[in-house]
């Protein structure tokens, strides 16, 4: 009774800083609702211990009770997660859940390889099938998506994305790039294709490396595109025109951004560019415990500032910095439809591993970070940072007009080889 109680007056702070209607239907039977209207979600408490971990470590207790089956969400599983961020829930000082994220960091920190190639398998080694039901089924993208207007599908926005990339870094024929994280090779394959460089992969996850090299072979590539099992903080021997170092930053961990950054700068060339894409926190705030614990195991994200600071530190200059928090809400959007719609295809995948409690963390994940990166009170976004090794010459353009002017080559080049097959007429002849 005194739980319940507390939680009742909790819950009545919170509840009205946000719009969203929710409903809370105590294991007792009593009830909290912080609006006169029909709840947008219901949650439903089904044995008091949940109650107990709601108490103890807030919104992490609801959490994990709500993955163990203790508690139940029905309706809008998007919208509870908007009213735990307009309401700041999810925010504030915990002393018991602060012990277990630094007992996590003690046991899962990345920092040896092959605890870092550990945490890596537990989320990348999942297996190719079960990705491919909710990515986007050209290049398997596993990042944040470029949706710029008149966008409609995934595969559009992830295509977008690499083609932004490659915009930013300039690319041209014959170049050597080094693609730091390239998980499944869609940022590879399609810098092949239309910008004619060659591509070395960098993965640390087995699983990834396997299917990757079988699909480079498949394809005939071997000369062009080829795939390493290494740490992105491990030197590479050579050094590279360009460097796509996408979604890997968040891997390093606390005490290894330096060691990460490092190794960036070893892989470029002087002269040379580069694209960091990463999740990155304004301020310097905690990474999110669940997340850390059910999902990523060792993952952490730094602060910009932090990451700039030591960009400077190994001579690598910034030439320009595009926020795509917003692209990021869309992606995950995406996502979670997909991984909804296909979630019996998944399950029968392997049913003891894909279980009700899998996907209850993993649609938490994908809905609630969809929600974070929406959230006008959240800190969590997603950078591109352009940069050079030394200071960039004059043949850097001088403006973004470069990103933005005509197609992807191959659209260039496929309108050219139109014109030139197009049969001539009569008029045309005369």
């Amino acid at each position: 009774m005194f739980t319940t109680s507390m939680l009742h007056k909790t819950l009545g702070r919170f509840g009205q800083r946000t719009p969203v209607c929710f409903r809370i239907v105590f294991a007792d039977g009593s009830r909290y609702q912080n609006r006169e209207r029909d709840p947008d979600v219901e949650i439903t408490v089904h044995r008091p211990r949940a109650e107990r971990q709601m108490l103890l470590f807030g919104h992490i207790g609801l959490l994990e009770s709500y993955f163990q089956g203790d508690i139940d969400i029905e309706g809008d599983l998007p919208a509870a997660f908007r009213s735990a961020l307009d309401s700041n829930y999810a925010s504030g000082a915990n002393p018991l859940l602060r012990m277990r994220n630094l007992w996590h960091e003690l046991r899962f920190s990345n920092r040896s390889v092959a605890q870092a190639r550990a945490n890596a398998r537990f989320h990348y080694g999942l297996g190719e099938q079960f990705f491919r039901y909710w990515l986007d089924r050209e290049g398997m993208m596993y990042t944040c998506a470029y949706w710029k207007e008149g966008t409609r599908t995934i595969e559009e926005a992830q295509r977008n994305k690499i083609e932004h990339v490659c915009r930013k870094l300039r690319l041209e024929p014959g170049e050597s790039v080094v693609d730091v994280g390239c998980g499944w090779g869609g940022f590879m394959f399609y810098a092949r294709e239309q910008y004619g460089v060659r591509v070395t992969g960098i993965n640390t996850t087995t699983e990834q490396v396997n299917e990757l090299h079988a699909e480079i072979e498949r394809r005939g590539l071997q000369d062009e595109l080829s795939v390493h099992e290494r740490d992105h903080r491990e030197v590479p021997p050579v050094q590279f025109d360009k460097v796509a170092h996408i979604g890997v930053l968040e891997h390093a961990g606390r005490h290894h951004l330096r060691a990460g950054i490092r190794a960036l700068a070893d892989y470029v060339k002087p002269g040379g560019l580069g694209v960091l894409h990463f999740i990155g926190h304004v301020g310097r705030f905690e990474t999110e415990f669940y997340v850390r614990k059910h999902i990523f195991p060792g993952g952490w994200i730094p602060s910009l500032s932090q990451t700039i600071e030591i960009m400077e530190q190994y001579g690598l200059e910034i030439l320009d910095i595009e926020n795509l928090r917003r692209h990021y809400a869309l992606t995950l959007d995406a996502w979670g439809e997909r991984f909804d719609q296909h979630w019996e295809e998944i399950h029968a995948l392997d049913p003891r591993r894909f279980d009700e409690t899998f996907r209850r963390k993993w649609r938490t994940y994908l809905w609630a970070c969809a929600e974070m990166f929406r959230s006008h009170n959240g800190y969590t976004h997603l950078f591109q940072i352009v940069f050079s090794k030394g200071n960039v010459g004059y043949d850097y353009p001088m403006s973004r007009a470069f990103l933005y002017a005509g197609e992807a080559p191959s659209a260039r080049r496929a309108k050219r080889g139109a014109r030139k097959a197009r049969p001539r007429t009569e008029e045309s002849s005369a």
